[in-house]
């Protein structure tokens, strides 16, 4: 008896066994899994000091040039992993897009506007925030910029970790007034221009997130809650496609051509009109033959949005490539700049190719590894969204940056974008709220929930936004405060 159950026994210690042998792989797999992440940053930005060794020229200053090439990697890496979620994480919190069709479509596009229309101006330098004939020299000027890049990526890097989106703008800026500071004092700040962008912090996020309230309002109103809500989304979806398509126009001239040719305000609004017109022309009938055979319900309506969303967000991340590029590798041109003329600035410093081609793939490849997480947070943990509130968001981001345009302020994409996931979100909880209370009597008694209960229900997740409200107060006195401590070792140790 005990000899026939013995391959049984055998057989169930096997399992047991391969059991515990797959749980380990799977252990090792998810611990494994950060460190090619890793890794492959590691190689990138090897790749990128390599790169910089062959193509710069001048023997004795090289090794500053290398150094500050790994630097400007790994800021680009940053600037993949957490700027970027704020144009993918709305479609992708709307389901118009997976997360890897997401990350395919922003590589591509971040990479083409970087490449095809990025900045051919250090921004740092254009903008003035500190003057370089204020430092003492080319060498602290050198150190100071290597310190506003490592302080800035640092930040970045902290900021991604704990599952903020910050400001990558305001985060070398930041960086770059802190190292100024330490190396020529207060004096080498432009200070009316950091109140500017100080102003910033309020104006982007709530005027993005109130043109998205605004828009969402409109949608409700007019399509959502209509009898016939087909028939009022054949009215005007084809609008808002024209609006979006017009805006964007506006927004890439404006953001991305502006750098190879030079268009104002009113030439970028005559763009934006022109292709307003024909896209309401081409979209009207194509809508038309997507809603044919549609129920008539809320569902139905986010098959018409699904595309416009998607476009949106290609478009978006084109813009930031060709304009936040600038963030990585502005330094960088500085440092390689200085490196090469030995400190004699002119007015405007041009990025060389080589320099792009830094920050263009590495704002890809930090996207590709590091970037789900944020996309994640922004698309689906402030606020839920669909199609109709998450092209909400997008349209606003455009719109938003023209109408700052106009004002002549700074603002920040990140701050954009963010604003108006939380504008749809608030906007969502006080809708919610005045139609429970407008149709209070209407429900019966016992189905109206009690005021307690209504006050816990929160559409908004108000841990994440005191964590990026928080993320976005010190970004800039932060990443000022590491740079001046980063220059002050960089001097000691090499100046």
């Amino acid at each position: 008896m005990t000899d026939n159950n013995q391959p049984n026994h055998h057989w169930k210690t096997l399992d047991r066994d391969l059991g515990r042998i797959a749980a380990l792989e799977s252990a090792t797999s998810y611990v494994a899994k950060p460190m090619v992440g890793l890794g492959i940053s590691l190689v990138f930005v090897v790749v990128a000091s390599l790169i910089a060794t062959l193509l710069f020229g001048e023997e004795n200053t090289r090794w500053i040039v290398v150094l500050a090439a790994a630097v400007g990697a790994y800021m680009a890496l940053n600037i993949g992993a957490n700027d970027v979620a704020n144009n993918m994480g709305p479609a992708v919190g709307a389901k118009a897009l997976t997360m890897g069709g997401a990350i395919l479509i922003a590589a591509v596009f971040e990479s083409a506007g970087a490449l095809l229309a990025g900045g051919d101006v250090v921004s740092t330098i254009s903008k003035g925030i500190v003057s370089p004939e204020s430092v003492a020299g080319p060498g602290i000027f050198i150190w100071a910029m290597m310190a506003a890049l490592l302080s800035s990526a640092l930040w970045i890097n902290l900021a991604t970790w704990v599952g903020a989106p910050v400001s990558t703008t305001h985060s070398i800026v930041g960086g770059v007034m802190g190292a100024g500071i330490a190396a020529a004092g207060f004096g080498a700040v432009n200070w009316p221009t950091m109140g500017s962008i100080a102003a910033s912090w309020v104006i982007s996020p709530v005027l993005g997130g109130v043109i998205a309230a605004a828009f969402l309002a409109f949608i409700k109103t007019f399509i959502i809650y209509q009898d016939d809500k087909i028939a009022a989304a054949r009215r005007w979806v084809p609008v808002l496609v024209a609006i979006m398509a017009g805006a964007f126009a506006a927004y890439l001239a404006l953001k991305g051509l502006s750098k190879l040719i030079k268009i104002d305000m009113g030439n970028a609004l005559l763009i934006g009109l022109g292709v307003a017109i024909l896209s309401y022309f081409v979209s009207a009938p194509i809508i038309r033959r997507k809603s044919v055979g549609l129920e008539n319900r809320n569902r139905s309506l986010k098959v018409l949005f699904g595309l416009p969303l998607v476009l949106s967000a290609a478009l978006l991340s084109f813009a930031h490539g060709a304009n936040d590029v600038a963030n990585a590798v502005g330094p960088l041109a500085a440092i390689v700049h200085a490196a090469e003329s030995g400190g004699e600035f002119a007015g405007k410093v041009h990025i060389p190719l080589w320099v792009m081609v830094i920050g263009a793939f590495g704002i890809s490849v930090g996207l590709v590894l590091f970037g789900p997480k944020l996309i994640r947070m922004v698309g689906s943990q402030i606020t839920k969204l669909n199609p109709m509130r998450a092209y909400c968001v997008a349209l606003s981001a455009a719109i938003t940056v023209i109408v700052a345009s106009w004002l002549g302020l700074p603002v920040s994409s990140t701050h954009i974008a963010v604003g108006g996931v939380f504008g749809v979100g608030f906007f969502r909880e006080w809708h919610a709220e005045r139609r429970a209370r407008l149709f209070a009597g209407q429900r019966g008694p016992g189905k109206m929930r009690a005021p307690d209960e209504r006050k816990r229900r929160k559409l908004v997740r108000r841990t994440h936004f005191l964590t990026i409200l928080a993320a976005w107060v010190i970004t800039v006195p932060a990443s000022a405060v590491l740079s001046a401590v980063v220059f002050v070792g960089l001097e000691a140790a090499f100046g």
